[in-house]
């Protein structure tokens, strides 16, 4: 039997891989020829037994459907990039359409529901309180850097007393001081109609440091002093005072870490609330308890119990991650915080282990308010807007904000007054002025 050498087999293999290679790129070729003629090549093999005239029939029927499903696959592709287009043109407009729409309608009726009555200007340096009077007659009164205090006619803006007697801003003298006030109430003036001040609420303030206004008329006010009590107990700055129900008692807050319970006819030290890791912040009374809650810098705020004169007892609440910059009672069996983590949190009193409610804002808050009858909460902010809220943290309106109106710095406190019912709201900021507004409470809880 014949052996085939190493030699002829290597070289026979290598014919055979030359010709299966050659025969692999002529099938490819063919195969990116027309299809109808792979068809054809197909039809005229050595096995097929159609005859020549089907044949011809068959190749032309598939060359018509080849040329359909063209057609077909180009309109396809032609319709999808036309649909798209209308698609994302619709969506374009109908966005733009609609959030003109939106804004438009938001601004109109927040202008109507909230409306700017009042300024009260004459102080020198930015405002940190302010508050209204529990009893009649009705008067707005105000804290200032410029190291005084001043009493004004809600009616018609104009300051009717200024207490002096501080030798620091806003009772950076480490005291604080309560005097006694004679006032004669001017007759109010009609009021122009602020609710047609042009402006978007959007637009920007300007960046002038004066708040406009004539503030020569402070001459003519009359000037006290020298305070009726000084209570001195305080290592640091006064920050927030209040009021104990019954009007016996005063409780004041400090940079000092401490919060001191006076009692007001004999200027005696009653209490120093102590706890707090910094400085505190703010102070609040309830209106019918003896409850007295604390804020400060240690993202704290504290209830302290003074109802049973043997037991004062003290709760820690840490439901911030910043500086807790006021809490205050409601009406209610209700607590409001607001911080500088930009959130304000809703609180029972019978459950304080978490928060009822949390409002999350874009802005630090600062000293807040709520109204006794509806409850409304109203947000002064860093970034010069001022927002209400319910206790349920739904929105229900921006104060108007405008190039001709509103505060041009950060709002640090707001004050409601629902006995006067032309201008039941407060705010003031670091422009110098405070500002009276007319929140139409009935229409605003209508739009909820």
């Amino acid at each position: 039997m014949p052996v085939e050498s190493g030699n002829s087999a290597a070289a026979r293999q290598a014919k055979q891989k030359r010709k299966s290679h050659s025969l692999s790129i002529r099938r490819t070729n063919s195969t990116e020829q027309e299809r109808p003629g792979g068809v054809r090549d197909m039809l005229e093999g050595q096995d097929n037994k159609l005859p020549l005239s089907l044949k011809s029939n068959l190749l032309e029927l598939f060359g018509q459907i080849e040329r359909e499903f063209e057609n077909l696959y180009i309109e396809n592709l032609e319709s999808s990039h036309s649909t798209s287009q209308l698609s994302q043109k619709l969506k374009t407009t109908y966005k733009a359409s609609t959030s003109k729409i939106v804004s438009s309608f938001k601004a109109t009726s927040s202008r109507a529901v909230c409306q700017l009555v009042k300024e009260y200007v004459g102080h020198r340096d930015g405002i940190w309180d302010l508050s209204v009077t529990r009893t009649q007659p009705l008067v707005l009164g105000t804290a200032s850097a410029d190291h005084c205090a001043m009493l004004w006619s809600i009616e018609t803006g104009k300051c009717v007393l200024k207490y002096a007697g501080h030798a620091g801003s806003a009772s950076g003298d480490q005291t604080a001081h309560i005097w006694r006030y004679m006032v004669q109430l001017p007759l109010p003036q009609p009021q122009a109609d602020v609710s047609q001040v042009q402006g978007e609420d959007d637009v920007d303030f300007s960046d002038k440091d004066e708040a406009d206004g004539d503030v020569d008329g402070m001459n003519e006010c009359p000037t006290v002093r020298v305070a009726t009590t000084t209570l001195k107990s305080h290592q640091g700055v006064v920050i927030a005072a209040d009021w104990l129900v019954g009007g016996r008692q005063v409780v004041t807050a400090s940079w000092d870490r401490a919060a001191n319970l006076y009692d007001v006819e004999t200027s005696e030290l009653v209490h120093t609330l102590t706890g707090h890791d910094q400085e505190l912040t703010h102070c609040c009374t309830h209106p019918t308890q003896r409850l007295v809650v604390t804020s400060s810098r240690d993202t704290t705020f504290r209830l302290w119990d003074f109802r049973d004169p043997s037991i004062h007892s003290v709760n820690v609440f840490q439901g911030h991650t910043d500086t807790v910059t006021s809490a205050v009672f409601t009406a209610g069996d209700n607590v409001v915080s607001g911080s500088d983590d930009r959130t304000v949190k809703v609180w029972d009193l019978k459950n304080m282990r978490s928060p009822i409610a949390t409002i999350r804002t874009d802005s630090a808050v600062n000293r807040i308010s709520v109204s006794s009858t509806q409850r409304i909460i109203a947000l002064p902010h860093d970034n010069r807007q001022v927002r209400l809220f319910d206790m349920t943290g739904v929105r229900l309106a921006r104060l108007p904000r405008s190039n001709r109106q509103g505060h041009r710095r950060m709002v640090c406190c707001s004050a409601w007054n629902e006995e006067n019912q032309a201008c039941n709201l407060f705010t003031c900021g670091f422009d110098r002025q405070a500002i009276g507004w007319n929140i139409n409470i009935p229409a605003l809880l209508q739009e909820k």
